[in-house]
């Protein structure tokens, strides 16, 4: 069985404040998840803000340093006392979808540039043909075309359209897993399940485990394997997605479900 995500003690308190009266914050607390799978899975992070979910991602992405304990992700340590030390070699492991594709991508850029400078860069393009096939490649597996992105800034494109590119982006570099931080709060309500049902097709077709960041329990029941529960930035609650949230043990995790006011269904008719 291999480590899709192992974290063991992981802790991350931020200091505030002067000399004198400095405060700390404990944002992430013993935080121990193990994800242990032969196949690509969903694994959602679930909680309120500020519980530690975005944290967490930013640990795992090598924004945040742990203040102590490890994560590993396939196998490779990437947070924490013996991580891997190469920035290349990370991030063909894991790669990032931000909350906001209008912040992830610089808007005096255009976006054709960004996928050819990722395959150039991650993916080993020899040339101008290469980059080109690659983006073409990748934009494809997520509903898209370089004609599409070709010469266009940010501000051209809808949200759903960017977070696809933002998606595309992250998958030239053939990343085994993909940390997806609050992915669909920014685009408006009737993209998310298009987005949702991408996740799936990404784990299913493509064979890429991801991170999903959210407070939204609706979308984690529709696409998650696995659910961990945070609060405070401790782990309360963790398992099978299905087993956990519609029968959840924790006082915390029956509170989130009772926000859930009824079920949606999505497109492909299961449960949201």
């Amino acid at each position: 069985m291999t480590f899709i995500l192992k974290t063991e003690g992981l802790n991350k308190t931020y200091r505030l404040g002067g000399i004198v009266n400095a405060k700390q914050i404990q944002a992430l607390n013993d935080v121990n998840i193990t994800v242990e799978s032969d196949k690509p899975v969903v694994i959602a992070i679930v909680g309120e803000s500020g519980s530690g979910k975005t944290t967490l991602a930013k640990t795992l992405l090598r924004l945040e340093t742990p203040t102590s304990g490890r994560a590993i992700v396939y196998d490779e340590v990437v947070a924490g006392q013996g991580a891997i030390p190469n920035k290349k070699d990370f991030l063909g492991l894991v790669q990032p979808i931000f909350q906001n594709p209008f912040e992830a991508f610089n808007p005096l850029k255009r976006l054709d540039r960004y996928l050819f400078m990722t395959g150039r860069h991650f993916a080993g393009a020899a040339d101008a043909a290469a980059e080109q096939a690659q983006a073409e490649r990748a934009l494809r597996q997520v509903g898209l075309s370089l004609a599409e992105a070709r010469g266009r800034f940010p501000h051209e494109l809808s949200g759903g359209q960017l977070q696809r590119v933002a998606v595309a982006r992250a998958l030239i570099a053939s990343p085994s897993l993909l940390v997806a931080d609050e992915p669909v709060s920014m685009v408006d309500a009737s993209l998310r399940t298009s987005i949702v049902n991408l996740f799936r097709t990404l784990r299913d077709e493509l064979g890429v485990s991801i991170l999903y960041i959210t407070h939204d329990l609706a979308t984690a029941y529709s696409i998650s394997d696995r659910v961990v529960i945070l609060r405070r930035g401790q782990v309360v609650e963790s398992g099978d997605a299905r087993q956990v949230l519609d029968h959840p043990q924790h006082p915390y995790s029956m509170e989130l479900k009772g926000a859930v006011l009824a079920p949606e269904v999505s497109e492909s008719g299961s449960h949201t």
